[in-house]
Parts: structure tokens; C-alpha cells; sequence
């Protein structure tokens, strides 16, 4: 399980404040374990952004934005609102917003960030795709994490060793993935993204918060708590 946190609203209004028209995609998974993208979620964030100026074309709500094939034919039935749309806010962990963006044409934005809890991160098949760094970067980048995408974890651009759209770390698999960002971006439209310069990473949030260890989302011997009655 990948747990998440959304981003601040103002956050989330900055990053698509050249965006009118929005799609949201919501998670039934993990999101929705954590509260940051189930179905009441995403209503309660229609609300908001309509409120904020916002049109809303659709939304939808997946089982599990983590599976490719699965969001793909998701998808399909709300294509006529998601090419309406200037963009999709998708509202759960890095690699659900990774996956929507490898299955639409479209610049995606994340509504959370992952919070890390320690242990394996987000991985995809072969490959790790979301680095839990508490501070998505994927609204930048296309939807391809540079943290993973890059071996070097590079957040600002390609290092001079890339050749040919190679990585020099392992010239022979793996592609650079700042190339890899480049083009997606080139694709979308959106190479003005490239120049928006991203600040030094902040890594102690790669580390669980202290608030987590004392949940059952960090360990077997916690206990539930009850929620608190509503006055």
C-alpha cells in the first residue's frame, strides 16, 4: 500500500492555473484507504475547484490507477471528457498519476503527494516508479518521475553523460530519463514546463513522518483507534 496525503488547495490551483476546463480521476485503492481519492474525495474536490472558477468536464473513480490495462479501458467510455478537458488532476499516489499519464494524451497533474513509510518503495514491474518523496514532482515533468526515471535522481535536467538518449549508467537498457521527459512534454505541448526552475529537494520528508509510527498504517502491533463521533 502506498499512502498519501493531498497537496494543499492553493497547491493544487497553482498548478493548474492556466487550466479551465479539468477531468478528475479518483482511486479505489489506496486513495481511497487513505482518503485522498475515493469517490467522496474527488466530489468534494469537484465542489471546490468549481467553486474556484473551474469547469469540471467528468470525473471517475478506478479500482486501481496502479494497473495500466486496467485504467486504459477505464478510461475509454470518458474519452469525449478528457479531450475536452486542458488537463486531468488524478488524486492518488505517484504511480497512478505516472500510469494515467502514460494511457492519455494529456498533461496530468497530482493531487497528492506519497508519503513514505519506510521499506519498499512504489514499484512498477522491473522497475521502481514512485520514490515516496512527500513532494510529487510529476506536475513538472510530464508524469515521469525523475527521481526514478533518473538514476541520478536529477530534478532540474539531463547530466552531461547522456548520449544518443541513453542513460551512462547503463547505456546498453536504460533510456535517459530526462530525454524521456523531454519528449513526453515535446508531445504535449508543454515544454514551457522545462523551464520552470524546481528548488532543491527537501529528502528529509522521504523519511516516515513521526505522526505515521503510531498508526496501523506503519505497524502490525498498533491497534485501531476509534474514530471520534462527529458533534
Amino acid at each position: 500500500m502506498l499512502v498519501s496525503e493531498q497537496k494543499p488547495f492553493a497547491e493544487i490551483l497553482g498548478s493548474l492555473a492556466d487550466d479551465k476546463r479539468v477531468f478528475l480521476v479518483g482511486c479505489n485503492g489506496c486513495a481511497e484507504a487513505c482518503h485522498t481519492g475515493g469517490r467522496t474525495q474527488v466530489l468534494e474536490m469537484k465542489a471546490r475547484l468549481e467553486a474556484a472558477g473551474k469547469e469540471i468536464t467528468g470525473w471517475t473513480v478506478v479500482d486501481f490507477l496502479c494497473n495500466k490495462a486496467l485504467v486504459k479501458f477505464h478510461l475509454l467510455p470518458y474519452e469525449a471528457a478528457i479531450m475536452t478537458a486542458d488537463s486531468l488532476l488524478v488524486m492518488t499516489c505517484g504511480v497512478g498519476v505516472q500510469v494515467t499519464a502514460a494511457v492519455v494524451n494529456k498533461i496530468t497533474h497530482p493531487a497528492c503527494n506519497t508519503i513514505s513509510m519506510g521499506g519498499a518503495h512504489g514499484e512498477w514491474r522491473g522497475a521502481e516508479r514512485c520514490a515516496e518523496c512527500g513532494d510529487c514532482l510529476l506536475d513538472d515533468t510530464g508524469g515521469i518521475c525523475p527521481l526514478t526515471a533518473c538514476s541520478k535522481g536529477l530534478i532540474n535536467g539531463q547530466c552531461g553523460g547522456s548520449r544518443n538518449g541513453k542513460c551512462e549508467v547503463e547505456p546498453t537498457v536504460r533510456d535517459c530519463g530526462w530525454v524521456l521527459i523531454y519528449e513526453r512534454l515535446k508531445a504535449l505541448g508543454r515544454l514551457d514546463k522545462m523551464r520552470h526552475f524546481v528548488p532543491p529537494k527537501a529528502y528529509g520528508k522521504m523519511s516516515p513522518p513521526p505522526s505515521y509510527r503510531t498508526t496501523t498504517l506503519w505497524a502490525l502491533e498498533q491497534e485501531e483507534q476509534p474514530e471520534e463521533a462527529t458533534p
